[in-house]
This record gives C-alpha cells, sequence and structure tokens, in this order.
C-alpha cells in the first residue's frame, strides 16, 4: 500500500511520490518566538510529528526542517512593551518552544534554523530576484512584483481582488502594483536591522522560509508544511519568490495543512476567556493528553478543543497504560511478518489517526481478554502482541513512558510521603485499625491519589 496525503496544490488525496526514495525532505512552519505558543500552534507541531515518524519507518533518511523565526515586528514590539533587549526575548521563547512541544511527545527535527543566522541568504534570493524582473527598489524597501508571475494566486485559489484585499502589508505609496509584498524594509533607531545593498533593514516575513527551506533541502523539496491560515499569503508568497528566484523549480513537490482549531465552540480569543496557551494547560494534564486529544480528528478536519477533553484524554490514556503496567518488561517490537503492520496501513491513508486510536483500543481489549482469560504474562504470543501494541502507539507518539511513571509522575506529588502513609495504613490494617485505614485512603483520594491492593499484600498507588 503506497502512502497517500492531500496535497493542498491539487486539492486532491494523491500517492506520495518522492523526490529521491533515498531522501525524504520535509519543511514545517515553525513558530515566531514572541510569546508561548497556545493550543493551536501546537496542532501542526503535534501532526507533523506525526508524519516525521511515519516517514521515517518507511524511508531510509529523512531531514525535517522546522524554522525559528527569531526576526518579526511582533517580536521587536513584544519587546519593547516589555522592556527587555530583542535577543533575551526571542531565546528564551524558542526554548519555552521547544519544552511544550517535548512535554507533547514531539521529537526534535533534524534542523531548526534561526531567521536571523540566515540573512546572507535572504538577501542573495532577494538579489535574484531583483536581477530577473521580479523584484524592485522602492523608497528603501524592496518588493515582490506580483504582476510579474503569471502564476501568481494559483496556488491559494485567489482572484485579483482576494489578492489585494489579503495582502499581508497595507497598500503604500512606493508599490508599483497593490498586491506587492515586502522582501526588505528599513530598521532604524533600535529596530534590528542588517547591512545591505539596499540599506540597512531587515527582511520581510515571507522570503524568510524560502531563505531556510533552499539552504537545508535545496530548491526542490518533497513536502512543505503548516496549518490552513498560511496557505494566503504566507505559503502562496514563498512559491512566488522561490520559484521564480530558481527558474524551472517547483518549490515543494506536495503541501499539507492542518485545519482550523476552535476553543470551546468558538475562536480562541482572550476576551472570550478561552484562549489556552500550553503551559498552562500542561499544568492540569500530562503533555500526552494534550497530544492525544489533537490527533483524536483528522488533521485536515477543523477541532474543537475544550478542557473538558483532558479529562477524557486522560482517562483514556489510564486504559492504555493500564495495557502494559502489569507486565514488567516488554521486548523490543522485531517486525518479522510480511507488508505493513496495521497502523502503518491506516496511517498511509492520508495520516488517519482517529482510526489509527481506534485500532489501539481495539489491541488493548483483545490484549486484556487474553489476561483476564488467564494466558499468563509471559507467554509468547502475549509478550508479541504487547510488543506490537507498544511499537504501534509509538509511530502516534503514545504510551513513550514507563507506565509507573504515567499514573504516578509529577513534581507536585511526594512520592516518599505517600509510601509512607500506604506503610502507616499496613500497619493499621495488621493491627485491625480499619478506622486509620480507611482514614489514610480517604485523605490521598482527597489530594488525588488512589490506592491499589493487589494480591500478596501489594498496595499500589497513581492519581486518581
Amino acid at each position: 500500500m503506497t502512502l497517500r496525503i492531500h496535497d493542498t496544490a491539487t486539492r486532491q488525496t494523491v500517492p506520495f511520490a518522492p523526490i529521491d526514495p533515498a531522501h525524504i525532505r520535509m519543511y514545517v512552519c515553525g513558530p515566531t518566538v514572541y510569546d508561548r505558543i497556545h493550543i493551536g500552534n501546537a496542532r501542526p507541531a503535534v501532526i507533523f510529528d506525526v508524519l516525521y515518524r511515519l516517514l521515517k519507518r518507511l524511508y531510509p533518511r529523512v531531514t525535517y526542517v522546522r524554522n525559528i523565526t527569531d526576526v518579526d515586528d511582533k517580536i521587536n514590539a513584544r519587546a519593547a512593551e516589555r522592556g527587555i533587549a530583542i535577543r533575551d526575548l526571542t531565546e528564551g521563547t524558542a526554548a519555552a518552544y521547544r519544552d511544550d512541544t517535548k512535554a507533547m511527545g514531539c521529537l526534535p527535527p533534524d534542523v531548526e534554523p534561526r531567521a536571523t543566522e540566515h540573512i546572507a541568504e535572504m538577501q542573495d534570493i532577494i538579489s535574484r530576484l531583483i536581477t530577473l524582473g521580479h523584484a524592485y527598489e522602492a523608497d528603501g524597501h524592496v518588493l515582490f512584483s506580483v504582476p510579474s508571475w503569471k502564476n501568481y494566486g494559483a496556488f491559494a485559489r485567489k482572484d485579483r481582488d482576494e489578492q489585494i484585499a489579503g495582502a499581508r502589508v497595507d497598500v503604500a505609496t512606493y508599490k508599483r502594483d497593490p498586491a506587492d509584498f515586502v522582501l526588505w524594509k528599513p530598521s532604524e533607531g533600535s529596530t534590528p536591522g542588517w547591512d545591505s545593498p539596499w540599506g540597512y533593514g531587515r527582511p520581510g516575513w515571507h522570503i524568510e522560509c524560502s531563505a531556510m527551506s533552499e539552504k537545508h533541502l535545496g530548491p526542490n523539496f518533497d513536502i512543505h508544511g503548516g496549518g490552513l491560515d498560511l496557505i494566503f499569503p504566507h505559503h502562496q508568497n514563498e512559491i512566488a519568490q522561490s520559484c521564480c528566484a530558481n527558474p524551472g523549480s517547483t518549490f515543494a513537490k506536495y503541501w499539507m495543512h492542518n485545519g482550523y482549531l476552535l476553543s470551546e465552540g468558538e475562536k480562541m480569543s482572550k476576551s472570550l476567556g478561552n484562549f489556552y496557551t500550553v503551559a498552562e494547560l500542561l499544568e492540569e494534564a500530562p503533555g500526552e493528553a494534550l497530544r492525544l486529544i489533537l490527533l483524536k480528528t483528522h488533521y485536515r478536519a477543523p477541532l474543537d478543543f475544550t478542557k473538558a477533553k483532558l479529562i477524557e484524554a486522560k482517562t483514556e490514556l489510564d486504559r492504555l497504560y493500564g495495557v502494559i503496567a502489569d507486565v514488567g518488561d516488554i521486548p523490543e517490537f522485531e517486525d518479522v511478518t510480511e507488508g505493513d503492520m496495521p497502523i502503518v496501513q491506516i496511517l498511509k491513508e492520508d495520516l488517519n489517526t482517529p482510526q489509527a486510536i481506534a485500532y489501539l483500543h481495539t489491541k488493548a481489549k483483545q490484549i486484556n481478554q487474553a489476561k483476564s482469560g488467564g494466558v499468563p504474562l509471559d507467554d509468547p504470543y502475549l509478550l508479541q502482541d504487547l510488543s506490537m501494541f507498544r511499537w504501534s502507539a509509538s509511530l502516534l507518539g503514545l504510551l513513550q513512558q514507563d507506565p509507573k511513571t504515567w499514573f504516578q509522575g509529577g513534581s507536585d506529588v511526594d512520592a516518599g510521603r505517600i509510601e509512607a502513609l500506604i506503610a502507616e495504613r499496613l500497619a493499621a490494617k495488621k493491627a485491625k485499625d480499619f478506622v486509620r485505614a480507611d482514614a489514610i485512603r480517604a485523605e490521598l483520594l482527597a489530594e488525588g491519589i488512589a490506592l491499589e491492593d493487589k494480591p500478596g499484600g501489594v498496595t499500589e498507588w497513581r492519581r486518581a
């Protein structure tokens, strides 16, 4: 079965035919580091992490590039608002982004380029565009000439009126055409800037990704990803400037975009009280629960995030972790079968994560039935099933923690105190002081800690 993906350029689900099957190259738009990411920003990070895991399973080499935009007017404004240096803001926010995505189980990309480290590459592309007649200087700016490229608007399916209405920069007197967009603009005062043939200035937003993708993946690569909100103008402008700077280039062969995210049934807004950063949500639930929520809806469909789903996701993960909690060491999975494992077949159909999660629950039920039916935990066939179950979950970035850590983990948990209370409860039971024993159980349960008495006088605990 061939991997099939939905290509935004053609609006069709098509077989994936890589440029070079020996080396898959993927670029995904990363964060603009002026603030902590919200749950909507988390969706592409998680979705394309699953795609990355799948590609690594299918091909011998994958290069995943996800950029850091660390020069932008939003960054300048936020640094001034907070009264801190721009570099201090971007370094701290980029580190927080890595922490947030790691907490949600995302693998680091192979390359994480920063815009400020690719100014020379941006200037090179701009120079090529000017030489080829696709860009011009005006009033200290360099602008891309939209009418110079007849294919402009085709990718985003925007007509002339929509192109003008959706322009990122307001129409200015120095523009030859209202739809033209900025490649380079002047800097003054405390605004970051670099020397250039067009004066001291800084890059426009769109040119940054063109430069970073070309530097690390070449002028043509396999997959470009991001959110639907980036199709226009950002991705349309990337295509225009990259194709025009490299005549004959097709830039990205395939485009993949995740759908929009609502919060509590509405567009996320601080004024509505439904604006949730990942950092805030991590104080209420494990990152894996956030990840599961983002994967239970197909990546191209709209997703309505609610805080109630955090509890549901945590409970669902409890059930899945419970499958492997009492087994001990599970052997590494060895694929000795012909063809793809079921989870791979499912994900090959345009990254169908909801169906993949349903498959995990089906396998969990089968394994639990075998265990409750008396199959010993060291049975080789059961261990093989458990091995495949956990390996399948790993393709989704799930069940990667030790089960004990999952059930007991958390920096706010005083494990020593809990163990001491369990020992006191055991002593109380032996002394037939059942009032004290029950009081200890109730005390811990009120703190969110549940006790489970096992055969042999062993008591285990976990977060309720």
